[in-house]
């Protein structure tokens, strides 16, 4: 798990929604490189009970405080949950322990047994212990291992009440799990060096970006990274695809552990822009407001994706109902906020927003055509970087 509050180790500068199950969950586990829920303090959760609203979970990291939570589906509108179930969480407890927690105190007679690992441990874990797992729902960072997960034939269908609270590009077509909440790809900047309109909005140009020559960062062993490489293959090509790669390593981009520490050094002026997920950039400005950093956006292209985080409930799960009624209460309005305000994802259930300088989902430009069960060959991504040497 990389702590997030050392500095950027680089490691050498270089001239760089459904998984099959015959992927290869090994090499999921072996390649897809650090947990993206690494470190990041939280607050102790508040404790409520009763039927009432309950309102804002916990203070998160947020600089922007308390917020009105108008939109969405409360808690208190919800099915109670009762009895104990067993979550397997490829989310780091440091980001969704609170949550968790806050559900337990709610409800007098709930129980959660959650067990923490990355999601493709959780993945290769639950397929070794078959009928015998004591999993009943899994939570996981990528869409990649609800699918995996799903083709081999490890989950129940999700009840409409679950399914019909987020878009449908956000979730299963099959109804087998559902997105929580969202991740968009972006090109964290350096206000110091470049205005937004000096970042191309087309991902393939980069490498023949001279301003970027050897002040731009990557994280290849990250999911997400693999996880828009594997879009830029579907959408280019193998044989582009390498050329890109190539191209990166020619312009002497830099590679980190992962893509906080991508973002920090931008912010830290190390290097003057990168590829990361947007919600490490609002983790650096939480704390650091006056920090040269911003976000820029490609637009309809692999380095424009919108991955999620997302939940299903497994066949071995002892209560279903109560397993997807968990599910349904990670929708509901106070979790959407919770992850708005903590991990500083996008909501994905209409009427709650997401925090920080951002644009909605609607004003994003994903590739069209691209939907997330299209991200299936994460091995053939990892052996073109291999190939490459990238990895």
């Amino acid at each position: 798990m990389q702590d997030h509050d050392r500095e950027p180790r680089v490691h050498s500068r270089r001239r760089f929604v459904a998984t099959t199950a015959a992927l290869g969950l090994g090499a999921l586990a072996g390649c897809t490189g650090g947990n993206e829920e690494s470190t990041a303090t939280t607050t102790a959760a508040d404790e409520s009970g009763g039927e009432e609203p309950v309102g804002q979970i916990g203070s998160g990291r947020s600089p922007f405080g308390d917020r009105d939570i108008t939109g969405g589906v409360s808690v208190a509108e919800m099915p109670d949950l009762s009895g104990e179930l067993t979550l397997y969480s490829g989310r780091g407890e440091a980001l969704v322990g609170e949550l968790i927690s806050f559900f337990e105190d709610y409800y007098d007679d709930f129980d959660v047994v959650p067990r923490y690992n990355s999601a493709a441990e959780h993945v290769n874990q639950i397929q070794t212990e078959g009928q015998n797992s004591p999993a009943d729902v899994f939570f996981s960072v990528n869409a990649g291992s609800l699918g995996a997960l799903k083709d081999a034939g490890r989950t129940q269908d999700l009840p409409s009440e679950v399914l019909d609270l987020v878009r449908d590009e956000f979730q299963d077509p099959d109804g087998q799990w559902t997105g929580t909440s969202g991740r968009a790809r972006t090109i964290p900047f350096n206000t110091d060096q470049f205005d937004e309109s000096e970042i191309p909005d087309d991902i393939m140009e980069f490498p023949e970006t001279e301003a970027f020559r050897d002040n731009i960062g990557w994280a290849p062993t990250y999911s997400s990274f693999q996880a828009f490489i594997t879009a830029m293959r579907v959408l280019e090509g193998d044989e582009a695809t390498k050329e890109w790669l190539q191209g990166m390593q020619d312009l002497g981009v830099t590679q980190f552990n992962d893509e906080f520490l991508v973002s920090q050094a931008v912010a830290d002026g190390e290097i003057h822009a990168g590829f990361a997920n947007h919600y490490y950039i609002q983790r650096i400005l939480a704390g650091r407001p006056n920090a040269p950093l911003s976000t820029a956006f490609t637009a309809g292209d692999a380095g424009s994706i919108f991955n999620v985080a997302g939940a299903l409930v497994l066949d071995t799960a002892d209560d279903s109902e109560l397993a997807a009624n968990f599910v349904r209460h990670l929708l509901s309005a106070e979790a959407q906020d919770y992850f708005a305000r903590t991990t500083f994802e996008y909501p994905l259930v209409s009427g709650v927003d997401p925090i920080g300088e951002l644009p909605s989902i609607d004003e994003l430009s994903p590739p069209e055509g691209l939907d997330l069960t299209q991200l299936s060959d994460l091995e053939g991504t990892v052996r073109l970087l291999r190939e490459v040497g990238v990895l």
